[in-house]
């Protein structure tokens, strides 16, 4: 096993329950893995797949982290082209039941968390994430916040870049508090930017 200190990023779809529950399954099936190969697609800063959860990726990267910039223009372009391709995949299923409810139903929420020592395990062609770390980014997506689609940055991701990068991140975006208690763990504090402004027109 390796250990070293690790960039997680897990692009979720927001919605997903409500949205198998709402559209007959052949639609269900085309859809979600269509979304879920365009975000794997659109993957521009060198992260590799730990695994793919049914309605998210588990993206990790070791060695040196991108830079802020690039680390916010990839969750955007995520976003943006996560949009894009649900357009395509309704109009490609035009007339088909529930279809214009995709947009309604479906958005994207990216966490964003820094690990000093996570587990890379290989388990067949795979690697498995283990580790604190872990458990602290996926309990991340349980939080409060008040909206869908948003990139979350994790205390301890945002504390790994410098000041002046923090600093441009604060006056260049609209960033908002949060925190949610992890048993074992105590407060775990992240700052979130919400992505609809970013969403391209359907």
């Amino acid at each position: 096993m390796h250990t070293g200190p690790t960039l997680i990023c897990i692009p979720d779809i927001s919605g997903f329950t409500r949205f198998m529950g709402e559209i007959d399954f052949e639609l269900s099936t085309k859809i979600i893995p269509s979304l879920l190969n365009k975000i794997i697609y659109s993957n521009e800063i060198g992260l590799k797949i730990s695994e793919i959860e049914g309605d998210a990726v588990l993206f990790y990267r070791t060695g040196e982290l991108p830079s802020l910039k690039d680390l916010i223009d990839q969750c955007i372009y995520f976003y943006t082209e996560f949009y894009k391709q649900m357009n395509v995949l309704r109009s490609m299923n035009n007339g088909h039941k529930g279809v214009d409810k995709i947009p309604e139903l479906l958005g994207l929420k990216i966490i964003l968390h820094y690990g000093e020592e996570v587990g890379l395990v290989p388990i067949g062609k795979n690697i498995k994430l283990m580790g604190e770390d872990i458990i602290v980014a996926h309990r991340l997506l349980k939080n409060t916040i008040p909206t869908d689609e948003y990139i979350l940055f994790s205390r301890d991701i945002l504390s790994s870049y410098s000041q002046e990068d923090r600093q441009e991140l604060q006056m260049g975006k609209n960033l908002i508090s949060g925190n949610i208690q992890v048993d074992h763990l105590g407060q775990i504090d992240f700052k979130y930017i919400d992505l609809l402004p970013f969403r391209p027109d359907m």
